[in-house]
């Protein structure tokens, strides 16, 4: 087909990081500051102007940096000489990087709004570079068709539209993945110097973009394994397993030295040694320390080993949370340890239909390649090991979700379908890879009938993405019937993007007083001055419990509620879970007269 040209492919493909373009960029433009932009932006502020590793330790600085570099050209205020920065009293507290936020932000005479904008296009600009990086590597490898079939499925995601836009890592992590997995392959088929130093430099890069992708490490060695096992006799094994140990050690060396160490060394550079050591021991001691905390804490006092201390640091803190968990609204139930069904259900629920059924479809014909293919196998050969080495790529996709997937899975850590993003490119590879192997081996008269499914399902695919614009952050497919919060909020629903939407209601009814309990990263005194009240449910639930009136406990006219905040207050515990639950039933048997957004509801209550 001339539309899968090579000139025509980049045009098109031109086309498609244009459109996904437009969309991130002006759905960020009225999305607020969301609950974790308030603590990454002034950290990436403070790594690049002040050297200093000290907020926001539990993720790498990559993106953060990036973010924060078109502030640099800004004229800010660094409250560089206030405690909530200096914190010389003691060791600081998890959350004191959010007052830090509030303070950069909102008290020291900048501006919010243009400090949130000029961080946040960096991310859009990173956003496109993975679709770039998408359809160069798959069209090098499959083809002009395949490459379009993926940024096709790219572009319009609204789950890559939802966080491509905001100050956080799963996007970039996205990128490091699928970089660092197809240069490891590479190298894997062509073990050559530049390879090699390829290979290392993106991986290192992968691993100071998000914590998880430690997973690329195990993941890497069994790669290397199977590939060894497909592509040498019994008799060779030992030698060319050595030689890829020896090679794949030599590439760690080169992520390790050439990329960590020296970035972790610059944003260490000003931060006091003695607070670096005091701030990790603190950070680590949460249910104990382990041998390995303990080694990092002792790391930590070595000076040339501060860099990978540091960074060691971020690693165990992440897998704390990973462990540890997270508060979590899911279907009713709220729990602090986590749900086994949570990924599941929000990939089925967060996810277009349409990418299900094309998903359906790709895996129909991932079979039907396989077992047409087995027939044809050599009788001296197992089956199967013909078609696993010349299609080892799309093997090792199949792996990394496989990996990645069971990763989340068995974590406690339920805050967001964001957190699969990692394994999506890899997804749209094997959907659209499978999609045209399938065509291309059906019955000459399936092949309309094929075409023509694929393609409705493409329209269907487009339209949910453009119907979910610009609140690309509380998309749900059809099967949540309009509903989405019921089934799980926080990043997936609810992370405080609708509060400018709140202010303009507030406007244009003329609220002179509003109570709000608000989920996010947006200070509501800063924008509403005399007008914000803070509603504490908890108190009025108690007052009420007394037989005080909403007037008597204080209730205003108007109330506005994050709705993450109001199903924590009437979500079913699961057993285990002692925290109160039911602070918010005084405010179930209203109705909300409006919404911000789609995540703030509006109450005009009758005193």
């Amino acid at each position: 087909m001339s539309l899968f040209r090579k000139h025509n492919a980049s045009i098109f493909a031109f086309a498609l990081l244009c459109i996904m373009g437009v969309g991130a960029f002006f759905s960020m433009r009225s999305d607020s500051l969301t609950f974790d932009e308030l603590a990454h932006i002034p950290a990436g502020y403070s790594y690049l102007t002040q050297q200093d590793y000290r907020l926001n330790p539990e993720h790498p600085p990559l993106f953060k940096d990036l973010a924060a570099t078109p502030l640099l050209f800004l004229d800010l205020h660094f409250p560089a000489d206030k405690e909530v920065w200096l914190q010389t009293k003691e060791a600081p507290p998890w959350w004191v990087q959010f007052d830090m936020g509030t303070e950069f932000l909102y008290r020291l005479g900048n501006d919010p709004k243009q400090i949130i904008f000029f961080s946040r296009l960096p991310m859009i600009g990173l956003l496109l570079f993975l679709g770039w990086i998408l359809f160069r590597t798959t069209r090098r490898l499959f083809g002009n068709a395949v490459a379009l079939g993926v940024l096709f499925l790219f572009a319009f995601s609204p789950t890559f539209l939802a966080h491509g836009r905001l100050v956080t890592n799963d996007v970039a992590a996205a990128l490091g993945a699928f970089t660092a997995t197809f240069l490891w392959l590479e190298f894997l088929k062509h073990p050559t110097k530049t390879n090699i130093f390829k290979a290392g430099v993106v991986f290192g890069i992968a691993m100071i973009l998000k914590f998880t992708l430690a997973l690329l490490i195990p993941f890497f060695a069994l790669l290397t394994l199977l590939f060894v096992l497909l592509n040498n006799r019994i008799s060779g094994l030992p030698k060319e397993l050595g030689k890829y140990i020896l090679l794949g050690s030599l590439v760690g060396i080169i992520g390790v030295a050439g990329v960590i160490f020296p970035v972790y060394q610059f944003h260490v550079w000003n931060y006091p040694a003695d607070h670096q050591l005091r701030d990790t021991a603190a950070d680590l001691a949460a249910g104990g320390t382990s041998a390995a905390e303990s080694v990092v804490v002792s790391m930590s006092d070595i000076p040339i080993l501060r860099p990978l201390a540091q960074y060691a640091r971020g690693v165990l803190m992440a897998s704390q949370r990973v462990s540890f968990g997270n508060t979590t609204y899911f279907m009713g139930s709220i729990s602090g340890s986590g749900f086994d069904s949570y990924f599941p259900t929000l990939y089925l629920f967060k996810e277009p239909l349409a990418l299900h059924l094309l998903a359906l479809i790709a895996i129909a014909g991932l079979l039907f390649l396989i077992f047409r293919n087995a027939k044809r196998l050599s009788s001296c050969l197992p089956v199967g090991m013909v078609w696993l080495r010349t299609h080892f790529a799309i093997v090792s996709s199949l792996l990394f979700i496989l990996l990645y997937w069971g990763f989340a899975v068995l974590g406690n850590l339920n805050i967001g379908i964001r957190h699969l993003l990692p394994a999506y490119p890899f997804l749209f590879l094997i959907v659209a890879w499978s999609i045209k192997e399938t065509h291309a081996h059906i019955r000459h008269n399936l092949k309309k009938p094929f075409v023509s499914v694929v393609l409705l399902l493409g329209i269907w695919y487009v339209s949910s993405s453009l119907a979910s614009f610009p609140s690309y952050l509380s998309y749900y497919n059809e099967l949540a019937k309009g509903q989405g919060w019921r089934i799980a909020v926080d990043s997936n629903y609810d992370w405080g993007q609708d509060f400018y939407r709140l202010l303009d209601f507030v406007e244009r009814n003329n609220i002179q007083k509003i109570q709000l309990d608000y989920f996010g990263g947006e200070n509501a005194e800063y924008w509403l001055g005399d007008r914000y009240v803070k509603l504490d449910p908890k108190k009025v639930a108690d007052d009420l419990s007394q037989g005080l009136t909403l007037k008597e406990a204080g209730v205003t006219e108007w109330v506005a509620v994050s709705i993450n905040q109001f199903l924590g207050g009437v979500a079913n515990p699961v057993p285990g879970f002692n925290q109160s639950t039911d602070y918010y039933r005084w405010l179930d048997q209203y109705t909300p007269v409006a919404r911000a957004g789609t995540s703030i509801f509006i109450y005009h209550l009758t005193q």
